[in-house]
């Protein structure tokens, strides 16, 4: 990335291939208008190797290896660590996108290892924290974590904060050149269209092949140009949320394909609307490899109809 977090030009210079030459996982999408992989990297499970750094970094190194230009991490992934380790392991020529995220803020100690940040001087520490911990002078795209939708913390007290007002901020922010675009996450319907007239670049919602509560979501996106970024692809380990490797559907056609039922998971992902981009978390190097591979494997019609027939179930489960 450049000094302010952007791709280099070269990085745009190709639509299939990155800076570093290598083709691009999934092939190429659009974020924030530019050219990323569609399959990028989450930073979240970087936490994992907290105490073996070499291995983050050697990870980290590896997924741009494969192709991977777009990372997705924020201030409050291990209070710094993931932005320390991407500061560290990402080079200005290798022009990966990263991504950040504001709305919550570590909680150290706390019942709950996070905390939400909702207010719009929150919001603005936020940023400047990920600018300081990722040593640029400006974020390529910032994602709001709202508590609209989805499972985790609910707003409550003062961190019931109107969109309008932390759209202010945000956008106050992007014209000092803080920020370069804004995106959105776990938001509902209503709460995208308020927001578009403001510029939008991506949505992060809970939304995997058991999980598609935000269909009319994605589809207004794709008319939107608007990118979908789905946390939890895989459905997720909270109780109560599916898990899409439990299907039957998705074990048969990994079987048939000689894939693993994750990978058949991300593949269904990227088949299902061309503005889909994943950023799947890890801390195995294997792993990360195989989610690489989800990008070339094709999915014929009749594979592709037994999937689209799972149910989908609701990504919402109460919150105690």
């Amino acid at each position: 990335m450049t000094s302010n977090g952007a791709p280099s030009p070269e990085a745009m210079a190709s639509p299939e291939a990155t800076a570093t030459g290598a083709p691009r996982p999934g092939g190429s999408g659009l974020l924030a208008g530019r050219a990323v992989s569609r399959i990028g990297c989450g930073a979240m499970q970087l936490e994992r190797l907290h105490g073996d750094r070499p291995a983050a970094i050697a990870l980290l190194r590896r997924a741009v290896e494969l192709g991977v230009d777009h990372i997705d991490t924020a201030q409050f992934y291990g209070d710094g660590l993931a932005n320390g380790l991407i500061r560290e392991a990402i080079r200005p020529e290798d022009g990966v996108l990263v991504v950040s995220k504001v709305g919550a803020a570590p909680n150290p100690g706390g019942p709950v290892r996070l905390r939400l940040a909702q207010r719009p001087q929150e919001l603005r520490a936020s940023v400047e924290d990920n600018l300081t911990s990722l040593g640029v002078d400006q974020l390529a795209l910032v994602n709001l974590r709202r508590t609209d939708t989805g499972p985790g913390l609910r707003a409550e007290g003062d961190q019931l904060v109107d969109l309008d007002d932390q759209l202010a901020v945000m956008v106050a922010m992007r014209d000092e050149g803080k920020i370069g675009a804004i995106g959105l996450s776990s938001v509902s319907l209503d709460v995208l269209r308020r927001a578009i007239p403001a510029g939008i670049a991506c949505v992060q919602n809970a939304y995997s092949l058991v999980a598609r509560d935000d269909e009319d979501m994605l589809s207004l996106c794709a008319a939107e140009k608007i990118a979908w970024v789905p946390y939890f692809p895989l459905g997720s380990a909270f109780p109560g949320m599916p898990k899409v490797t439990d299907e039957p559907a998705v074990r048969a056609a990994a079987q048939s394909l000689g894939s693993t039922p994750q990978q058949i998971g991300l593949a269904w992902l990227l088949r299902h609307a061309p503005n889909v981009l994943l950023i799947p978390g890890t801390a195995d190097a294997d792993h990360l490899e195989a989610n690489i591979a989800a990008g070339a494997i094709t999915l014929d019609g009749a594979t592709l109809a037994a999937l689209d027939a799972v149910p989908t179930r609701s990504a919402v489960v109460p919150l105690g």
